[in-house]
């Protein structure tokens, strides 16, 4: 498809390529702007001898139009997904192989290690969001109080762009690898207006309160489940490591015999396999939650 008229200024230029992106995924479309907001901006500012129509005609026959741009990212984002994209798992005819067959399924695996590290990150979002809230509403009568808002504002982002790299990572949501394009032509006064109104200051804010309570269930849930699983699997065999079956701490812990491995160790597969399955859903429940509160579907989204 072809623009019937090309583009003559940047905001155009983007409402267009936004336009031609449509259904998209939203971290795909605001990578495509940011990417192409940056080589606009760049082309026009060394052009100074020329009006901004001007170049963005030149511009559409070298960077691209609108349509083509947008064609060349889908294309890219397809490759990419290919080449990222984890080993395919074995298809089980049975329920059983299907059930088991999560041990098998690396985003499983790569789940439970986000489960683990959701706590760390918890305390550091939380920590980060609490405070820079807290000094700006006490720095609000004072002249430092804006520059330290609007630089609290973008430190946000920067963690909001790395937490979606882990998401990424580690949970498989597409997440932006670009942040949206800051509005530096604008005033001071303008620009915090627009941090104000814009949804993804507060939803970010939102999403990095959260964290702590999820990063809690998170690790609590994990690291319980599986302290069971294995104490179960395990515990029948201690009794070989140990004098007359029993571990003697002020006073005798009897531990079971090996045959008693016949009840513990497949109570404690089954378990682990179901845990196996809560992080994978957990996995899939978070990384829609990021998605819907990291991501912007639209510049003033």
């Amino acid at each position: 498809m072809t623009t019937a008229h090309a583009p003559r200024s940047i905001e155009q230029y983007l409402k267009a390529l936004r336009e031609a992106l449509a259904g998209e995924d939203p971290a795909l479309i605001q990578d495509a702007l940011y990417d192409a907001e940056e080589y606009l901006r760049a082309e026009v500012a060394s052009h100074h001898d020329k009006t901004e129509a001007d170049v963005l005609e030149i511009i559409a026959s070298t960077y691209g139009a609108p349509d083509e741009v947008a064609d060349a990212y889908r294309n890219t984002e397809k490759q990419v997904k290919e080449a990222l994209a984890p080993p395919k798992r074995t298809e089980h005819k049975t329920a059983l192989g299907r059930f088991f067959g999560v041990f098998g399924d690396s985003r499983a695996w790569t789940s439970l290690f986000y489960a683990l590290l959701a706590l760390g990150t918890g305390i550091v979002y939380f920590t980060v969001t609490v405070a820079g809230l807290s000094m700006s509403a006490g720095l609000a009568v004072l002249i430092i109080g804006i520059p330290f808002f609007l630089l609290f504002v973008g430190f946000t982002r920067v963690l909001a762009l790395a937490e979606g790299r882990l998401v990424e990572a580690l949970l498989g949501q597409r997440m932006p690898r670009r942040p949206p394009y800051p509005s530096k032509d604008l005033p001071v006064m303008a620009r915090i207006k627009e941090m104000l109104v814009d949804r993804r200051t507060w939803t970010t804010m939102l999403y990095f309160v959260l964290m702590l309570p999820l990063g809690i269930t998170y690790f609590v849930v994990t690291v319980i489940g599986l302290a069971v699983s294995l104490l179960l699997v395990l515990m029948p065999f201690a009794s070989w490591f140990v004098e007359t079956g029993g571990i003697h701490m002020d006073g005798v812990y009897t531990v079971p015999e090996p045959w008693a491995a016949l009840v513990t160790v497949p109570l404690g597969l089954l378990l682990l396999t179901l845990l196996m399955h809560l992080v994978r859903g957990i996995g899939i429940m978070h990384g829609g939650l990021a998605k819907h509160l990291l991501v912007a579907q639209s510049r003033n989204d």
